[in-house]
């Protein structure tokens, strides 16, 4: 009798009083992700020699860098004492998933600094022999004390940033297909415990970074009164496109999948997505997020007869919806995957607070710091415009 009353208390089920990964959770894969799909628009020039893309391959990695510096600010924020993350360092545990992303990010950042510096350390040394005042000390001590660069120095530097390249880009899959591997590995979460999770988390990833990379490209182009370049355009919409559809594809298989097998949690995640998920998944993710860009890219990507103002603004248009459509998955999978009890009985409640260290505002301020460094980083280095005296050394 006394099991039953304990049984039927209303504070049992659900046995979750609130989802223990915030905000800031789906921050940190939302920023990681877009790291990784940089880095690989990069790449694709440095190493396979996409010529279009030539417009924002300086960008693009500099972005990626810009990106990566603030990936663990999320952590550290979720974190109630975030000193504590130096553990990893201190003691480190290299049978923890939790704890590898420490040493991927480490390598992956430490690949991409040096990539940054040797692609740019033309134009560094150039200013650090013409530039006067203090600028002449910033740019000098970049240049490691390097006033000249001979022919052979730049062809070393050239092989070596095909070299960092091509390592950057399993580094960079790894770094957010961890991401997925880690949700993939909670046995408890049936939304999460699927093999499927890892390769849904990269190409969204790769499709988050291809959006950005678009609209930056688009807003410094208008910003400073140019042209945007119209083959450059339409390669990053196929990009964008061809990978958006992989991700929608890849996600909608793994939904299906489930749906077929119907265990007990599929009544469970259908009921989730059909209530509280309705807006975020249905509506955010499917329709405006994925169908409408999925409708919308093959008019800047394929057609050539339509002008190309028309065509820019298009590919804009469909980049803001791609990043909301990868903002609502984030959302949908660390927040929604939390939203059913353990016991697959009633929904948990998240409250979204405006203030406080996991609130709305706090996670506007760590989007927008990637932004503020962007910023930061174009007054020293010659990002944008593209420059001749960088394109030299970045040709590989």
């Amino acid at each position: 009798m006394e099991f039953h009353a304990l049984h039927d208390a209303p504070f049992i089920f659900p046995n979750d009083a609130h989802p223990a990964w915030s905000i800031m959770i789906v921050l940190y894969p939302y920023i990681t992700g877009m790291v990784a799909g940089a880095f690989v628009v990069s790449t694709m020039y440095h190493v396979f020699h996409r010529e279009a893309l030539r417009p924002v391959a300086h960008l693009a990695v500099v972005t990626s860098l810009c990106l990566g510096a603030c990936a663990t600010l999320p952590l550290l924020l979720h974190l109630h004492q975030p000193l504590r993350a130096f553990n990893v360092v201190a003691t480190p545990s290299p049978t923890s998933a939790m704890a590898g992303f420490g040493f991927i990010y480490s390598f992956y950042m430490l690949v991409l600094l040096v990539d940054v510096w040797l692609i740019f350390r033309p134009a560094i040394v150039e200013r650090a022999a013409t530039a006067t005042g203090a600028w002449r000390g910033v740019y000098r001590a970049l240049a490691l004390g390097v006033v000249e660069i001979t022919p052979r120095a730049a062809e070393i530097d050239r092989r070596l940033v095909y070299a960092l390249s091509v390592i950057g880009i399993p580094a960079a899959c790894v770094l957010h297909g961890y991401v997925g591997f880690l949700f993939g590995a909670i046995k408890a979460n049936p939304w999460w415990s699927t093999s499927m999770m890892p390769v849904i988390f990269l190409t969204s990833a790769i499709v988050s970074g291809i959006a950005v990379l678009t609209l930056l490209y688009l807003f410094l182009c208008q910003r400073s009164d140019i042209e945007p370049d119209a083959e450059c355009v339409r390669s990053l919409s196929r990009l964008l496109w061809m990978f958006l559809l992989l991700a929608v594809v890849f996600e909608a298989i793994d939904i299906l999948h489930v749906a077929y097998e119907r265990e007990e949690e599929w009544h469970v995640i259908r009921a989730l997505l059909s209530t509280k998920l309705r807006f975020s998944y249905l509506t955010l993710q499917v329709v405006i997020g994925s169908i409408l860009p999925l409708l919308l890219l093959p008019l800047p990507a394929f057609s050539g007869r339509l002008g190309a103002g028309f065509r820019h603004s298009i590919a804009g248009v469909c980049a803001v919806l791609v990043l909301v459509q990868v903002a609502a998955m984030r959302w949908n999978v660390v927040v929604g995957g939390q939203l059913f009890s353990k016991s697959f009985r009633g929904f948990v409640e998240y409250p979204v607070d405006w203030f406080g260290r996991e609130g709305l505002l706090a996670a506007a301020v760590v989007l927008a710091m990637p932004m503020v460094l962007l910023w930061g980083a174009m007054q020293i280095l010659p990002v944008w415009p593209p420059s001749p005296e960088s394109e030299s050394g970045a040709k590989s």
